[in-house]
C-alpha cells in the first residue's frame, strides 16, 4: 500500500480498536477527577506484545497530519455542542480552534513518534507510553468514550512500523445526543448513571441508559423501504431484519438531513454496522470499498470483496452528495 508516496507492506490491523479512556485525556477533556495519565491501555499484555512483536518493546509509530485534520472535522459537532459534561465544556469551541492550529503546524504527511511498553507495570494489562509531543497532541484532541484509536502493522523496507489513526465514534455520540434531545439534561442526570464511572484506565463500564427514540425515523424508514424493500448486498427482504442506515451520520446531520430518505440505505445488520462504523463505503458507480482498518481475518469473513459491484444499490444525485461526505469523513480509508 502507498501512504504519502511511500510504499508499505500491509501486515495486519489490531482486531479491537482502543476506546479513549477518561483517564488518558488531558484535563479539560476529562469527565472525572484527576489530571490524566499518559499511559494508554492497549489490551491484554499478551495480545499487545504479539501485535508489536516483542516484550518490553519500543515501536516506531506514525500518524498523518491529514488524518488528524479529518478527525477534528468529524468530531467538530461534539466540540461545539457537547453530549458529555467535559471539564472544559464552556471552552470547547475555542479549544477546537486552538488544537486545529497545532495540527496544521505539524509537518505534512507522515509524522513519526515512538511508543514504549510500560513493562514495569505488573499484571496482564498492556500499556504503552511516550514522551513525544505528537503523542501528547493525540491525548489533547481526543475526547473520552466518543473517540477511539485503531492500529495497523506495516512493513517498511523490512522494518516494522505502526500506523495509528484517531476516529470519532459517531454511534456513541448519536446515543448520547439522542438521549439528551428526547429526555433533557435534568432527566438525564436523574435517570442515567454516570457513564464514565469505572476503572483507572480505558476499561470504563458503559451503563445502560433509558431507551430513546428518533423523531421522524418511522417515516424515514418507510420511505426507504418503498424505494428499495431489500438489502442490495444480501437481497434479504424480511423487514424485521433490515435497518434504515444513515449515510451522513445522524449525530452530525441537521434536522432535515436526519429524515431525508436520500441520506440512507436499507441494509441487513452486518452491513449496516460495517457502513455505520466506516469499514465499508460505496462509490457513485455502486462499487464497495473495504477498509484496511478491518483485521485480515474479518475482511476474509464478511462475505464481500473490495470493488464488488452491487446492481441494486439505489444511488441518485442526492445520495451521491451524502456518499461524498461518508467517503471523506466516515470511511476509514
Amino acid at each position: 500500500m502507498i501512504i504519502e508516496g511511500e510504499r508499505f507492506k500491509f501486515e495486519d490491523t489490531l482486531d479491537s480498536p482502543i476506546t479513549v479512556a477518561d483517564s488518558w485525556v488531558m484535563p479539560k477533556n476529562k469527565l472525572g477527577d484527576g489530571n490524566g495519565e499518559a499511559k494508554l491501555y492497549f489490551g491484554s499484555r499478551d495480545k499487545m506484545e504479539q501485535f508489536f512483536g516483542d516484550t518490553a518493546f519500543s515501536a516506531t509509530c506514525f500518524v498523518l497530519r491529514q488524518d488528524l485534520q479529518a478527525y477534528m472535522q468529524a468530531i467538530k459537532a461534539e466540540y461545539f455542542t457537547p453530549s458529555l459534561d467535559y471539564r472544559g465544556r464552556d471552552e470547547m469551541r475555542s479549544l477546537w480552534s486552538e488544537r486545529m492550529e497545532k495540527i496544521n503546524d505539524l509537518p505534512s504527511g507522515i509524522v513519526i513518534f515512538t511508543v514504549r511498553e510500560q513493562s514495569q507495570i505488573a499484571g496482564p494489562r498492556g500499556y504503552v507510553n511516550s514522551s513525544d509531543k505528537v503523542y501528547k497532541l493525540i491525548r489533547e484532541i481526543s475526547l473520552p468514550l466518543v473517540s477511539y484509536i485503531s492500529a495497523m502493522r506495516l512493513d517498511y523496507n523490512g522494518q516494522p512500523m505502526f500506523y495509528l489513526k484517531l476516529f470519532a465514534d459517531f454511534e456513541e455520540i448519536e446515543k448520547r445526543k439522542a438521549f439528551i434531545e428526547n429526555y433533557g439534561s435534568t432527566i438525564r442526570q436523574q435517570e442515567e448513571e454516570i457513564p464514565w464511572r469505572a476503572c483507572e484506565d480505558e476499561a470504563e463500564t458503559k451503563t445502560t441508559a433509558p431507551r430513546y427514540g428518533r423523531e421522524g425515523q418511522d417515516e424515514y424508514r418507510r420511505k426507504l423501504l418503498e424505494e428499495c424493500p431489500f438489502c442490495p448486498i444480501t437481497m434479504i427482504n424480511e423487514e424485521s431484519l433490515l435497518i434504515a442506515s444513515h449515510i451522513k451520520p445522524w449525530a452530525v446531520s441537521d434536522s432535515v438531513e436526519r429524515i431525508d430518505p436520500n441520506n440512507g440505505f436499507i441494509l441487513s445488520p452486518l452491513y449496516d454496522k460495517l457502513f455505520d462504523r466506516g469499514y465499508i463505503t460505496f462509490s457513485d458507480d455502486k462499487r464497495v470499498s473495504i477498509s484496511n482498518w478491518l483485521s485480515r481475518q474479518v475482511k476474509e469473513r464478511i462475505g464481500i470483496k473490495d470493488n464488488q459491484f452491487f446492481q441494486f444499490l439505489p444511488i441518485n444525485n442526492a445520495r451521491a452528495s451524502y456518499l461524498e461526505y461518508h467517503r471523506t469523513t466516515v470511511f476509514k480509508g
